[in-house]
This record gives structure tokens, C-alpha cells and sequence, in this order.
């Protein structure tokens, strides 16, 4: 994305692509959910309304977040994947989920993801960014 940027500061940038509440909601979902098709991601408690799903899913598309294909089982189903872009986000939602069980009102299961992962640190974020490699480009 060329000349629409305000500036050139790298937190501005970053949050072009992904500053909107919805954006970060929806890697969630593909990073901790294995959320993959436009209606798993209308199905989350947040309520996305499908005009907005579809815009913000086509920006990080755009932005190289998330890769589109023809899902093989279904013709007129796509399926989205995580890129290596966005799954190099992963740092980033989990210290947002960390930051929003220290100082929000969270219940005990909705904390469960951000509390394994600060336990396990650098490690298990490692073993995620496989996973989610493995899942999303077909690495090993």
C-alpha cells in the first residue's frame, strides 16, 4: 500500500493493517479457534456483521495477512489461511490477550489461552508458530 499511510512511523503502518478491532479478532480466531471459512468467523460471540467480515478479510488479503483459496471440498466455499506474515502476529495477540487479562474483567475460560501462553513463554510460542505453520502453509 503506497501513498494512503499518514506516516511512516512503524507503529502507524502497522496498525493500517491491523489497528481495527475486528482485523486482531479475526487472527485470533484462525490462530487460536482454527476459524477458517467467512462462517466460522460469523459464528464468533463478537457478532461481526458480514459486511464487515467480508471488507476486513479482503484488507488482510491485501496486506498479505491471510491467503485465499477455493476450498477443495466445496466449490463455493473459500478457505482462508494464515500467512507467514500473519502468523509472525502471534507475539502480538498473545501480549494483547495478557495485557486484557491483567487489566479487564475476564472469565477463567476466556483467560486460559493468554495464561498458557505467558506460562510457557518463548517456547510455546515456538511450538504454536509450527503448529500454525503446518496448518496454514503445509510446512513441517
Amino acid at each position: 500500500m503506497a501513498s494512503s499511510e499518514k506516516s511512516a512511523c512503524p507503529i502507524n503502518l502497522a496498525l493500517e493493517v491491523f489497528g481495527d478491532r475486528w482485523s486482531l479478532l479475526i487472527v485470533r480466531d484462525m490462530m487460536f479457534a482454527d476459524k477458517r471459512h467467512f462462517r466460522e468467523f460469523l459464528q464468533s460471540e463478537e457478532g461481526i456483521s458480514s459486511n464487515i467480515l467480508a471488507e476486513r478479510l479482503n484488507k488482510l488479503v491485501e496486506y498479505g495477512v491471510l491467503s485465499k483459496a477455493d476450498d477443495p471440498s466445496h466449490k463455493q466455499k473459500a478457505v482462508y489461511s494464515l500467512t507467514p506474515t500473519g502468523i509472525d502476529l502471534l507475539p502480538v495477540v498473545t501480549q494483547i490477550g495478557i495485557w486484557g487479562r491483567k487489566y479487564r474483567p475476564v472469565t477463567k475460560e476466556s483467560a486460559a489461552p493468554s495464561v498458557a501462553l505467558e506460562k510457557g513463554g518463548a517456547a510455546l510460542q515456538k511450538k504454536m508458530r509450527a503448529e500454525l505453520g503446518k496448518a496454514h502453509l503445509g510446512t513441517h
